[in-house]
């Protein structure tokens, strides 16, 4: 979409989903912000007013679906959100060893079932005015699966899946949709792995490719482009000659979040 006017983030009290709210705020523009920090989302909250945008915020965990329904149907009904980007994850990984149980089910919860809870209320009012957009933040990790963060990567892979077709589903209705899958962004999250990140990006860069791409309406929006013709590969080569290389690979820490 190219002109949004009234965009909902959820995760924007850090990382990119904070940059991507810094990025689009502006005058005429309206954000509506969700987040689990109450500080750091109110911090968020005043750059963006400061950049002359007008800010609604929230408290809440993306999990809690009737929550999360509520507030955002009640922004709809005061401006029609033109742009839901269903940002909010989070990030764990086996630590070396098996990964406890209550972290898949948690990395489930919040990353495949936290964006449904997100997009699903609105879709109906979308196609109902035959206007907007929906952008589902994956990511590069979700086209193979990595042994050090199994869940992660699964959750990831749902929401890629999930959004490709989506997009099928709603394409002539009026309703865009766009699946993003960013390499390793320089994000609180990226910074508590104990291990290089090949071609790390800003996170101000990506909210800015990510801007720029989703005014195009691109279904795919995945950088850097090194990483994408290195997880393709991966994603391509017989399991039988990978499995070696990727079992020796770093492992994401233990501890969701």
């Amino acid at each position: 979409m190219r002109d949004p006017k009234h965009i909902l983030i959820t995760g924007a009290s850090s990382g990119l989903g904070a940059e991507l709210a810094r990025t689009y705020a502006g005058p005429g523009m309206t954000l509506a912000l969700t987040g689990r920090d109450t500080a750091r989302l109110e911090a968020v909250a005043e750059q963006c007013r400061a950049q002359g945008a007008t800010v609604e915020t929230a408290v809440l965990d993306v999990t809690d679906a009737a929550a999360l329904e509520g507030w955002m149907l009640a922004r709809d009904d005061a401006q029609p959100i033109d742009l839901a980007i269903a940002n909010a994850g989070i990030s764990a990984g086996t630590g070396g060893d098996t990964e406890p149980v209550e972290q898949v089910r948690r990395i489930f919860a919040v990353n495949v079932d936290g964006v449904m809870n997100t997009v699903l209320p609105l879709i109906p009012r979308m196609q109902a005015r035959q206007r907007g957009q929906i952008a589902l933040m994956a990511s590069l990790a979700g086209f193979r699966g990595f042994p050090g963060a199994p869940a992660y990567c699964g959750s990831k892979a749902a929401v890629k899946v999930y959004g490709e077709g989506l997009r099928g589903v709603l394409a002539g209705s009026g309703v865009e949709v766009s699946v993003v899958c960013p390499g390793y962004v320089r994000t609180p999250m990226t910074d508590r792995n104990g291990f290089p990140m090949p071609f790390l990006m800003d996170a101000d860069k990506a909210a800015r490719l990510i801007r720029d791409r989703l005014a195009r309406n691109k279904a795919r929006i995945a950088f850097p482009w090194p990483m994408l013709a290195a997880v393709w590969l991966l994603q391509a080569l017989p399991p039988g000659l990978i499995d070696p290389l990727m079992r020796v690979l770093p492992s994401k820490s233990v501890d969701a979040g």
